[in-house]
C-alpha cells in the first residue's frame, strides 16, 4: 500500500506546484500590468496638462493677435473710407472750380486754389497715415517686441541718468553747505580779529592822548589797565574781566577806552546768559557814551538779548533802529540778516 500512495500522490503533488506557479504568474502579470497601467495613466495626465497650459497659451497668443489685427483692419478701413470720401469731395470741388473759374473773378479763384491745395494737403497727409497705418500692420510682432525692449533701455538709461544727477547735486549742496559754514567760521574769526584790532588801536589812540595830557606815567596806567581787562575777558574769565572793567570805569570814567569797558560788561553778562543785565548794562554804554563807537553794537547786541528772553517786539525793533542808524555799519548788516530769521 505504501508505494502505490506514493505513486498517487507525486502526479497530484506536481499538477499542484504546476497550478501554483500559474497562479503566481498570472498574479504577477497583474500586478505588473496594473503598475505600468498606473505609471502610464499618470504620464499621460501630465502630458496631457501640459499640452492643455501650452494650447491655452497659444488661443491666447492667438486670440491676441487676431483681436491687434481686427483693430488694425478697423483703423485701415476707417482711413479707406475717409480716402475715399476725401477723393470724392476733391472731385467735386474739382469740377466746381473749374465751372466757377470762368465767372469769378482773380480773388475767388484765388481762395478756391487755397482751398482746394489744402484738400489737396490733408489728402495726402491721410494717404501717409494710411501708409503707416499699413506698414504697422505689416511689421512682424517680433520687430515690434524688440521696438518696446529698445524704448524700455532708453528709458532706464534715462532714469539712471536722472538719478546720477540728482546724487551729484545732493553732493554739490552738501559741500555748499560745508564751504558756507566754514566762510561762516571765517567770518567769525576776522570779526573777533577784527575787534580785537580795533580795541588795539583804539588802545595806542587812548595811551598817545592821554600822554599828551597827564604825562607818560598816566597814560601807560590807563592802558595797561584796560588791556588787563580787556585779555581776561579773551580768556573767558568773564567774572574777572567784570570786575577789572568795573575797576578801571571808577577810576577813569570818562577816557576813550570808556566806552568800550562799558560794552564788554556787558558782554560779560551776555556771555553767561544773564540777557536781563546785559540789556541795562548795554544801555548804560548808549547813555552815558552816545556819541562812542559801541552804540551799534550795543544796540544790536540789546536787540539779540530781548530775543533770547522770547521778546520778538523790542527784539525786532532795536535792531531795526540799529539799520535805520547807522546803515553803513557792520552791525546793521548782521540786523538785516537776524531778521531774516525771525519768524
Amino acid at each position: 500500500m505504501g508505494p502505490s500512495r506514493g505513486n498517487v500522490s507525486s502526479p497530484t503533488m506536481a499538477r499542484l506546484r504546476e497550478e501554483k506557479l500559474q497562479r503566481i504568474v498570472w498574479i504577477t502579470g497583474l500586478i505588473l500590468f496594473s503598475v505600468v497601467s498606473s505609471l502610464w495613466g499618470c504620464a499621460t495626465r501630465r502630458d496631457v496638462a501640459i499640452l492643455d497650459r501650452e494650447t491655452y497659451r497659444l488661443q491666447s497668443q492667438i486670440a491676441s493677435q487676431q483681436k491687434e489685427k481686427e483693430s488694425y483692419q478697423k483703423d485701415i478701413e476707417k482711413l479707406q473710407k475717409d480716402f475715399k470720401a476725401l477723393q470724392k469731395e476733391t472731385n467735386d470741388l474739382k469740377t466746381e472750380v473749374m465751372g466757377e473759374v470762368m465767372g469769378e473773378s482773380k480773388k475767388g479763384q484765388a481762395d478756391l486754389s487755397l482751398r482746394l491745395e489744402n484738400l489737396q494737403t490733408e489728402v495726402r497727409t491721410l494717404a501717409t497715415s494710411f501708409e503707416e497705418y499699413r506698414d504697422l500692420f505689416k511689421k512682424p510682432s517680433k520687430e515690434m517686441d524688440r521696438l518696446k525692449e529698445n524704448i524700455f533701455l532708453r528709458t532706464t538709461a534715462l532714469e539712471e541718468k536722472e538719478k546720477l544727477l540728482e546724487e551729484r547735486d545732493k553732493n554739490l549742496e552738501e559741500r555748499m553747505k560745508g564751504i558756507e559754514e566754514h566762510l561762516k567760521g571765517l567770518e567769525g574769526k576776522i570779526g573777533q580779529l577784527a575787534s580785537k584790532l580795533s580795541e588795539f588801536e583804539r588802545l595806542v589812540r587812548a595811551r598817545e592822548r592821554e600822554a599828551s595830557v597827564e604825562g607818560k606815567e598816566g597814560s601807560t596806567r590807563v592802558g595797561d589797565l584796560y588791556k588787563d581787562a580787556y585779555e581776561t575777558l579773551q580768556k573767558g574769565n568773564y567774572e574777572g574781566a567784570r570786575r577789572k572793567f568795573e575797576t578801571f570805569l571808577k577810576q577813569f570814567p570818562n577816557t576813550e577806552l570808556s566806552d568800550n569797558a562799558q560794552f564788554w560788561i556787558g558782554e560779560t553778562y551776555y556771555a553767561r546768559k544773564d540777557y536781563e543785565k546785559a540789556i541795562l548794562e548795554y544801555e548804560k554804554a548808549i547813555a552815558k557814551y552816545p556819541e562812542g563807537d559801541k552804540v551799534p553794537s550795543a544796540l544790536f547786541k540789546q536787540g539779540l538779548a530781548f530775543l533770547e528772553l522770547g521778546d520778538k517786539t523790542n527784539g525786532r525793533n532795536l535792531l531795526k533802529r540799529v539799520i535805520e542808524r547807522y546803515p553803513n555799519s557792520e552791525q546793521a548788516d548782521m540786523a538785516k540778516k537776524r531778521l531774516d530769521t525771525i519768524k
